[in-house]
């Protein structure tokens, strides 16, 4: 079995990790973590994650020796992992978004040292999905300024950072595809016609959205539109276990969820 750490688990996605995770034999769960003052403090995981008592209360620190660990937290949490991984050696799937430039440049140097996969989105039909757009990309570079790109995204209205991390990664795979140079976020007032290099985004706030992602390749008298949505959180979690996973007998090494899903 795989030891693993959950960290974060607290939060929504937390939550459903302790769930999935408690019920995969593959796995046993030896820690859960939530931010330092967090009211959750001491409370079972999995009576928070609705299931029921498993004995793993909420800890504030790592603990437990867990051979790999996934972040699903924030900008600190993930500093806070990244520590403790790279001091004890061990494995690291960092799923939280909105990593600063610093950080992302301080997970790269660690995965010298450590295995980590990192991606801003952990399902695997948002990865498939990614990998469609890039072929799309390829295939239409040659006309790249006769074709529109828009990338919408949708999400629930507890979301704080946009557009997703998710959307702007999809827009670096199409700029580094078909050489677009410009990317703009939203529009509004007299912007005049839209430049051929540019890719746009824009982001939905609804309800409790777990995520949806549509991208438009535009042309005159036609378009290609990709689109893919979670029905529920389950598919983030399910790809940070595959991840997990994939990662157990990595010595060293920075991947993607690419790489977990072989493409």
């Amino acid at each position: 079995m795989l030891n693993v750490a959950i960290n974060g688990a607290s939060g929504r996605m937390g939550r459903r990790l302790i769930a999935l995770g408690n019920a995969d034999p593959q796995l046993n769960l030896v820690s859960a973590t939530s931010s330092v003052g967090s009211e959750y403090l001491g409370a079972d995981a999995g009576e928070l994650a609705g299931i029921g008592q498993i004995g793993l209360k909420i800890t504030g620190e790592i603990v437990g020796n867990p051979q790999v660990v996934i972040d699903f937290s924030s900008v600190a949490g993930a500093q806070a992992a990244l520590d403790y991984c790279q001091t004890h050696q061990v494995g690291l799937v960092v799923a939280s978004t909105g990593l600063s430039p610093d950080l992302q440049s301080k997970v790269e140097a660690a995965s010298r040292k450590i295995p980590i996969c990192m991606a801003p989105n952990m399902s695997l039909a948002v990865n498939l999905t990614m990998k469609l757009s890039e072929i799309a990309a390829k295939a239409l570079a040659a006309n790249s300024n006769e074709v529109d790109v828009e990338i919408i995204e949708r999400h629930h209205r507890f979301k704080a950072d946009a557009p997703s991390g998710t959307a702007l990664r999809f827009g670096e795979v199409i700029a580094e595809t078909m050489g677009k140079t410009q990317h703009q976020h939203g529009r509004r007032g007299d912007t005049g016609r839209r430049p051929p290099q540019q890719i746009g985004y824009h982001a939905v706030r609804v309800g409790d959205d777990p995520g949806q992602h549509t991208i438009i390749f535009g042309m005159l008298g036609e378009l290609l539109e990709l689109r893919v949505a979670a029905s529920n959180r389950d598919c983030y979690a399910l790809g940070a276990f595959a991840a997990a996973k994939f990662l157990e007998h990595k010595t060293h090494g920075l991947f993607s969820m690419q790489d977990v899903l072989g493409l």
